[in-house]
């Protein structure tokens, strides 16, 4: 593992994960690449310990560790990036991943859903257009003597 190429990843606007907390890992990538698909270590590992961050507060601490559990081994999240040829499209790749996988964990829920009731004019509507339907379907029986 190699420690950080410098560049911070801006999750949101008050939220900055530093250069210092990630580390990486570099590998050979399968799919395309030619002649140097068997030399170039294209394939980027981007780890972070989110248990361990400075940079998150208790309750975003929490609320990270809730909805990512299932993806974080022993507190570190992980996020391999091997779609572009060229390691560094690769390196951009899994910060952006990891920004918008990280925003979308600490956010907070949203409101709960206050209940409603249909308007008059709603219900009106729906009842004309049943009886539509109903005069539609009469309309195709057979006349009665």
């Amino acid at each position: 593992m190699l420690p950080s190429d410098g560049s911070d990843v801006r999750v949101s606007a008050g939220l900055v994960i530093p250069a210092a907390e990630l580390s990486w890992r570099f590998s050979r990538s399968s799919g395309p690449g030619g002649q140097g698909v068997n030399t170039a270590d294209s394939r980027v590992e981007l780890m972070w310990d989110a248990a361990a961050s400075t940079v998150l507060s208790r309750v975003q601490r929490e609320r990270l560790i809730e909805r990512l559990g299932d993806r974080l081994v022993g507190g570190v999240l992980t996020i391999a990036a091997s779609e572009h040829r060229a390691q560094l499209r690769n390196r951009d790749a899994a910060r952006a991943r990891l920004a918008a996988l990280v925003a979308e964990a600490v956010a907070p829920p949203a409101p709960p859903r206050r209940a409603t009731k249909p308007t008059r004019g709603s219900r009106e509507r729906r009842l004309q257009a049943k009886q539509r339907r109903t005069d539609v379907k009469r309309m195709r029986q057979r006349p009665t003597d």
